[in-house]
């Protein structure tokens, strides 16, 4: 194996406009936007992997799985990861270690009562991990994270407070998912720039030609309610078709690239923690 790639979905659906405003609840159009990721969007991505003959991850959260079953039943007949991705997409960063723990385990539960999966692999929503995440996940039997943006291949992420201890990280990258190409809602998310997939697909393929130099790992995020439009899954499938073709290149799921990243007995990186005197200390100039 040269380098590893894998195709990851975020099966949002009406949890992330939801958990960015409880008052979305009210907008038909908005949750009918949302909707068309798992009604469409995953249905016609799930035919470009059969095709490709690529599995990819999803990450489902709970309230995603209770309320379209059917296609979260699909996604694991096809023979996918199913990972967790928080119960209601809530926002990571603000939440309590307690709270968050209520977050992990109320989306375990969804997704067991659904589909009889227990995912070995998470992503925070927003990719907001927090420092006690890791310990979280350990404790329940995760493999692996991939939340955050500190390297170009999986490591070993060392817990906070369990010696010894550690999950897969396998990084993520925001060039590298399509909200930041293609999400546009009035009054609720973007910029209202949505870029022509070409000009998608080619950026994304450079860097999965770099990271293949590189000896790299190239994680490509989309969102079935986003890349499930027909022109977009047209060019993600000649992009997998490219990314297939590279010499060496391992493309499988998320699960796969963390097991085989354990199996290398790699060392543990630490995150170290600036404390907040240290952070007030950094800035002590500017007091005067």
């Amino acid at each position: 194996m040269q380098a590893a790639a894998s195709f990851t979905f975020e099966v949002d659906a009406e949890s992330c406009a939801l958990a960015a405003d409880r008052h979305n609840a009210t907008r038909m159009s908005l949750m009918s936007h949302q909707s068309y990721g798992p009604l469409v969007g995953v249905p016609r991505l799930l035919e470009i992997l059969r095709r490709q003959d690529v599995l990819a991850t999803f990450f489902v959260p709970g309230l995603t799985a209770e309320t379209y079953p059917d296609t979260v039943r699909r996604i694991v007949d096809g023979g996918h990861d199913i990972a967790h991705h928080g119960y209601a997409h809530e926002p990571m960063g603000t939440l309590t270690e307690d709270q968050e723990a209520a977050v992990l385990d109320r989306g375990l539960q969804a997704l067991a009562d659904v589909a009889d999966v227990r995912p070995v692999g998470y992503r925070a929503p927003w990719w907001e991990l927090n420092w006690h995440s890791a310990d979280l996940l350990h404790e329940r039997g995760f493999l692996y994270d991939s939340s955050l943006l500190d390297g170009d291949r999986p490591y070993e992420m060392a817990c906070a407070r369990t010696t010894g201890a550690s999950i897969v990280q396998v990084p993520v990258d925001w060039a590298l998912d399509d909200w930041e190409q293609y999400a546009f809602y009035p009054g609720w998310t973007g910029s209202g720039v949505i870029e022509s997939p070409a000009k998608v697909r080619e950026m994304w393929q450079l860097e999965a030609e770099a990271l293949h130099r590189e000896r790299g790992c190239f994680v490509l995020t989309n969102h079935p309610f986003l890349s499930g439009r027909p022109g977009r899954a047209m060019l993600l499938e000649q992009l997998i078709e490219t990314v297939k073709q590279l010499p060496g290149m391992m493309v499988t799921t998320l699960s796969g690239i963390a097991e085989h990243t354990r199996s290398l007995g790699l060392d543990a990186r630490h995150h170290p923690r600036l404390s907040a005197v240290a952070v007030d200390a950094a800035f002590s100039h500017l007091d005067i």
